[in-house]
Formats: structure tokens, C-alpha cells, sequence
């Protein structure tokens, strides 16, 4: 299994690479289009929607990405930003209080609830990785990478030396140590990227990138340990059967979606001040 998941991450990532730099504006913002409305799938059977609820889903899903596109051609940086920045304060409001209240209280979320969050799950998402590319794309790579480290870290430290659960009735098989080993993974990326990066490694902010990275890292748990609730309560083990070794792409991209939208907030917020 392991072969296989390694392989099936190599082919992911020379797509992904290969989309990022090769495709134009519009290529990109169609690929992104494509991961949302898979995204989209695989959330409507979590949420065991009825046939006709998934439908209305998927299409509502797909006028906001549409219709996102169509605002970002039509108008300026500051106007994208006026309408990007709420977005990403509803992602937010999501990752920082609803979810961990939600997965405190194991709240059994109606469809219209199931809808409103799967919305405010993918859109932002499929939003940061449109602007983060406009911004520089290696800002995409960076903490998209940086949430790779931290998962391949916490899952050979879990499988080493875990021993303490950390959610045992979400996810029994993530563990302190895990996460430990994903903050020690994180820590050394940021470390290596600050050593040899010709700007950064220029100016005194290790320990700011350092506390950032185990902010990331804390984002990107809640972001998996709330998956792994929604796909317990669904009673299914993966959210698809997209990618070999990894389940769907939701697996893949679970702790993406809380952190790829709150590091394109504090990217743009900086960009506007």
C-alpha cells in the first residue's frame, strides 16, 4: 500500500506541477474548476444526499466557481479583493470555531447545514489556489508543501512511535506523537526553505516562520480530523475511489482546504496593506 501511494503522489505531483506553470490564466482556473466539482462528488456522498440534493449541489457548486471566474476577469484587484477577502473570513469563521465546536459536540449536521459547508469548504479553497497562483506560484508550492511535510512527518512518527490518541472516537489512528512528528517535519521545512532562499535567509524572521508553520500545522489537523468525522458518520472509510492508495480527493486535499483559504487571507492582507 505504501508503494502505492507513493506512486500515485509522484504522478499527482507532476500533474499538479505541470497544470501550475504550463496551463495559461484560463487553463489553470478550469483545472481548479475540475478539482472543486470533484471535490463537490465525493462531499455529496459524505453527506448522503439523495440524488436530486447532490444535483442541486453540484450545479450550485459549479455557478459559484463560474461565477467567481467571471468577477476576477471582469474587474480589478481591489474589487476581486473586496468580494475574495469575506470569502475567506467565512473559512474562517469555519476552521477556527464552527468545525472544532462541531467535532466537540459530534453535531449530526442536517442536508441544508451539510450544503452550506461543503460551500464553505470548497469554494475557498478552489479561491486560494486561483489566487495564490496570481500572486507568485511558488507561494502555492510553499504551503502546499509545507502541509506535505507536515503529513509525511505525522505518519511515519504515528506509525513509530504512537501511542497516545489524540481523537480516538474520530480517528483512531492519529496520535500525539503524530503530531509531533508533523510539527518536527514542519519546523525542518521552513528551516531548509529559510536557509536557502536567498531573500529570507537575508532578514531575522526564522522564528516567525517557524510559529506560523505550527499554526499551519494545527490547521491542517483540524482540517483531516474533521474529514475523518464526516466520513465516520457517513460510514465509509474513503471519500471516493479517485486516486489509488489515497481513497478520493478529498483524502488527498483534506488538510488543504484549512489552510490553503486563511494563507491566502493573510497573504492578501498583506498585499492590501
Amino acid at each position: 500500500m505504501l508503494k502505492l501511494r507513493v506512486i500515485t503522489a509522484v504522478v499527482l505531483l507532476v500533474l499538479f506541477l505541470l497544470a501550475l506553470f504550463a496551463l495559461p490564466d484560463f487553463g489553470w482556473i478550469a483545472f481548479v474548476i475540475v478539482v472543486v466539482m470533484q471535490g463537490a462528488v465525493e462531499w455529496s456522498r459524505l453527506a448522503k444526499f439523495s440524488s436530486a440534493n447532490a444535483k442541486l449541489f453540484w450545479g450550485i457548486t459549479l455557478s459559484m466557481m463560474l461565477g467567481l471566474a467571471w468577477f476576477d476577469a471582469s474587474y480589478s484587484p481591489e474589487q476581486q479583493a473586496m468580494l475574495h477577502l469575506p470569502i475567506y473570513a467565512v473559512s474562517a469563521l469555519l476552521w477556527l470555531i464552527v468545525v472544532p465546536t462541531w467535532l466537540m459536540t459530534n453535531w449530526k449536521a442536517p442536508s441544508v447545514a451539510m450544503a452550506v459547508t461543503g460551500w464553505a469548504v470548497l469554494v475557498p479553497t478552489g479561491l486560494a489556489m486561483m489566487d495564490l497562483r496570481a500572486i507568485d506560484p511558488w507561494l502555492l508550492i510553499f504551503v502546499m508543501a509545507l502541509v506535505a511535510a507536515a503529513d509525511i512527518s505525522a505518519y511515519f512518527a504515528g506509525r513509530r512511535f504512537g501511542k497516545n490518541k489524540l481523537a480516538p472516537s474520530i480517528s483512531p489512528g492519529k496520535t500525539w506523537e503524530g503530531v509531533a512528528g508533523a510539527m518536527l517535519g514542519a519546523s525542518v521545512y521552513v528551516v531548509a526553505v529559510w536557509s536557502f532562499h536567498p531573500y529570507l535567509s537575508q532578514h531575522d524572521i526564522l522564528p516567525i516562520l517557524l510559529l506560523a508553520s505550527w499554526w499551519w500545522v494545527g490547521l491542517a489537523v483540524i482540517g483531516d480530523l474533521f474529514e475523518s468525522a464526516m466520513k465516520r458518520q457517513a460510514g465509509v472509510k474513503d471519500s471516493g475511489a479517485l486516486l489509488p492508495g489515497h481513497g478520493g480527493l478529498l483524502d488527498r486535499i483534506d488538510a488543504l482546504t484549512s489552510t490553503l483559504p486563511l494563507a491566502a487571507l493573510v497573504i492578501m492582507l498583506q498585499h492590501l496593506s
